[in-house]
């Protein structure tokens, strides 16, 4: 089976989601990937087929999307045209990971797609929302990549099609320890909101993990350091908590590994903000933006004993293997039984 994997790049948990599942996808056929957008700050360790600056999102020093760079970088007529050159009609099987030009491509020439991520779960009504639903953002997660069937990835499963977050095996192997740091991934802030949100707290150790550090280097107690994976890991592990976005592999991993944490949401990320009310659910403290009230919410939190914590049903091979069999029909074609396939 030829299979057209497409993924976006306008952050890095797409990018690491896709290097999990890439090894258990390739067992059902040829993959071909699809990279968009121009975000990413990992490398994605396979042979790229197909790449497209897509439609990336920028940010500016202070948490919010950087509307005015963002509208600059949209060029219609490229994504139209990248969207009748992909060749979507070559493959078997085409899985869109909220990739507008794929799923363009797929409608104009009329080929089966499955939007298959945490982007997928918000077709259902049932997903957590915000107080104060935004119709633009309802209307941007309903179309931006539509396709013909939907898998969905979410913290919780809160309707049949959505499954389990993908936990990379280091993580899944790892055994936590305390080392009493702090770990910080907040990439829509600069490196001196940072230090300005931080210093104060004299009696912690800060390991950031920033979009404008070449090179490690340590002020006070605060130590700015390049996302990396390898380092990333190595600091959730043998954290003491975490302060991050409100995307979702950080915080799927931040629970499964039993660690504090406080999610700020990208302010003018509708997703984001979905995200955070979907942890503010499970317990999780959540922030809309970092204020004059930010030291004394993180002296309570910091010194509370409680984490709340979720038990993940789904391995990822589990996940790929019901991907598979509701998408692809092809349990007539292996010699697994039906309930093995699912649950092996």
């Amino acid at each position: 089976m030829k299979i057209l994997y497409a993924l976006q790049a306008t952050g890095n948990g797409h990018i690491s989601r896709a290097m999990e599942l890439l090894p258990f996808i390739q067992k059902y056929g040829t993959v071909d990937l699809f990279l968009s957008g121009a975000n990413s700050t990992l490398p994605l360790d396979a042979p790229i087929k197909y790449r497209s600056n897509g439609l990336s999102l920028f940010y500016t020093c202070s948490g919010s999307l950087d509307y005015w760079k963002l509208a600059r970088s949209i060029s219609p007529m490229r994504i139209m045209k990248e969207a009748r050159d992909l060749p979507v009609e070559k493959y078997d099987l085409v899985l869109n990971d909220f990739d507008c030009i794929t799923s363009i491509a797929c409608a104009k020439k009329k080929v089966p797609s499955v939007n298959f991520g945490h982007q997928a779960s918000f077709l259902s009504d049932k997903t957590p929302r915000p107080d104060k639903p935004s119709k633009v953002g309802e209307w941007v997660l309903q179309n931006y990549a539509k396709a013909t069937q939907y898998i969905g990835l979410h913290f919780e499963s809160y309707d049949d099609f959505i499954f389990s977050p993908v936990i990379k095996t280091e993580i899944l192997q790892a055994e936590p320890t305390n080392d009493g740091h702090i770990t910080v991934y907040l990439p829509s802030y600069c490196d001196n909101e940072l230090m300005k949100m931080l210093a104060p707290f004299k009696d912690h150790r800060f390991e950031v993990f920033s979009r404008q550090t070449k090179a490690p280097r340590t002020i006070g107690n605060i130590t700015f350091t390049p996302v990396d994976k390898t380092n990333f890991n190595r600091s959730l592990i043998s954290c003491h908590g975490i302060i991050c976005g409100a995307g979702f592999e950080t915080p799927a991993e931040a629970i499964h590994l039993k660690k504090k944490m406080i999610a700020i949401p990208i302010q003018g990320q509708y997703e984001q903000k979905c995200n955070a009310a979907a942890l503010k659910k499970i317990g999780i403290k959540t922030l809309d933006k970092i204020d004059d009230d930010f030291p004394d919410v993180f002296d309570n939190w910091v010194n509370d004993p409680v984490t709340p914590t979720i038990s993940y049903q789904y391995s990822t091979e589990a996940i790929i293997n019901i991907l598979m069999f509701r998408c692809a029909n092809i349990k007539h074609e292996l010699d697994i039984p039906y309930p093995d396939l699912i649950f092996n």
